[in-house]
């Protein structure tokens, strides 16, 4: 049994794993950088270590300093969140030479799934729908244009070790081909220390519709359902919802066995999410597997009534899952908002800075992952979002309204946030019926009033 858990993370998912923790009865170490001292999952955790400066890099992306507190403070488990080294190969495998059970998969599957190549090359052996494009990774420049010539424009060119949307670019002509190829492979190198790229075909306004699946040491493997993540900026997720307001029962089944399908060609262990784009008629294909926990986990969690973490640490700790799938329902529709220090009359850019007012919105059916509070301070030197807002009732109407409401309430002064951003696309007719694909937020900025989103804060 875990009894005791390093989480080496921050923000709203290390406070979300404390919490878990603590209703299962385990102890946690709390790893914090410098600038996070404040912050309340070092408060809330049963223990805590300073790893070092503000930066990422000198701090939660230090496995040697992780791992000595793992040593210092005799933890048996590592949680890993989602981001920094949550999908660290190298990570995982520290982890298990240490005798430290790693909250996750396997080292070697989060690097057969982590390298995009790789993972459409096992997901296609098991027959699961991938989108036409190049065999691996393209060596150069020359070869990479007689593939894209092959499958035919526009296409879309990825890094091989790439996540977020960097390293990833559009060319619609043989003429911007060389470019945009360039341009991704400096992107990737400097991101990732990896300039591999490949070559898939780039569907026009598809949606973006991704699986939670979630594997036992045991070989049961099931899927929570989907959540529709179309509504993104730059290839980064805005609001995520769960159903799917596209798919139909049809569908789902289909989408469902895929998933499944492609986790056991993995080998999987664990809480995972398979993506999918989805094209207007309903044909779907494989972009990649997150072999790691979601931002987006508690719109599946609304829905079916199954907490997440806690199951990824049942599983790690060698038992059953502890539902089956015919076990799972869907009898609500959770959306979920990612508030963020960001303003959106400004291009987006980031809003750090020290949080006045604060007040969280309440209420049935309202939910608040958040770690920040009145006299927090947001930094400058981690991603902007600082709570999930989610909202959930028996309908997406009642969820979508709910929403709304939620929004309304939400204060924070101080910073620059993107409510207002977040609430005019609430209302918005396109999205409210369904409509969204994965240009709706380009076209959405294009024909909105520039001065939608300001207000004093």
């Amino acid at each position: 049994m875990i009894r005791k858990i390093l989480i080496a993370n921050r923000g709203e998912i290390a406070l979300r794993i404390v919490r878990a923790c603590r209703e299962l009865g385990i102890q946690t170490l709390a790893v914090y950088s410098e600038a996070d001292e404040q912050s309340l999952h070092v408060q809330l955790a049963d223990e805590a270590i300073c790893i070092g400066p503000a930066s990422g890099a000198e701090s939660y992306l230090r496995a040697d300093r992780i791992l000595s507190a793992a040593e210092i403070a005799d933890v048996d488990a590592i949680h890993p969140g989602y981001g920094f080294l949550s999908e660290n190969e190298e990570f995982a495998e520290q982890c298990a030479s240490c005798n430290i059970n790693f909250i996750g998969p396997k080292a070697e599957t989060i690097g057969k799934m982590g390298d995009k190549a790789m993972a459409r090359e096992t997901v296609s052996k098991a027959g699961v729908p991938i989108i036409p494009g190049s065999d691996g990774p393209i060596e150069n420049e020359k070869d990479a244009i007689k593939v894209a010539q092959k499958i035919g424009f526009p296409v879309i060119i990825k890094a091989v070790a790439g996540g977020g949307g960097r390293g990833m670019r559009i060319a619609h002509n043989a003429v911007s081909f060389a470019k945009e190829f360039q341009s991704a492979r400096l992107e990737a190198t400097k991101a990732f220390g990896n300039g591999a790229l490949y070559v898939e075909k780039y569907l026009e306004n598809p949606r973006h519709i991704e699986f939670q699946v979630l594997a036992d040491k045991h070989g049961n493997v099931i899927h929570l359902g989907e959540r529709d993540c179309s509504v993104q900026r730059r290839h980064q997720k805005v609001i995520e919802e769960a159903p799917s307001p596209f798919l139909d029962k049809n569908l789902r089944t289909r989408m469902g066995k895929a998933a499944i399908k492609a986790t056991n060609a993995a080998d999987y262990v664990n809480a995972g999410t398979i993506e999918f784009l989805v094209d207007s008629k309903g044909n779907f294909y494989f972009i990649e597997m997150n072999t790691r926990i979601q931002v987006e986990h508690a719109v599946t969690e609304e829905v079916t009534g199954i907490d997440l973490i806690k199951e990824q640490i049942n599983i790690a700790s060698g038992n059953r899952l502890s539902i089956s799938q015919k076990e799972i329902t869907f009898d609500k529709h959770a959306i979920e908002c990612r508030i963020c220090a960001e303003n959106p009359s400004n291009g987006f850019a980031p809003s750090p800075g020290t949080i006045g007012l604060y007040y969280a919105p309440g209420g049935h059916g309202v939910r608040v992952d958040s770690h920040v509070y009145g006299g927090y301070t947001v930094s400058p030197y981690y991603d902007s979002m600082i709570a999930k807002l989610v909202t959930y009732g028996r309908t997406r109407k009642i969820a979508l309204d709910r929403m709304y409401r939620a929004l309304s309430e939400y204060i924070i002064r101080g910073i620059d946030t993107n409510i207002e951003f977040l609430k005019a696309i609430v209302l918005d007719p396109g999205f409210r019926q369904g409509e969204a694909t994965t240009s709706y937020v380009e076209e959405f900025l294009a024909r909105a009033p520039k001065d939608v989103f300001k207000k004093s804060q």
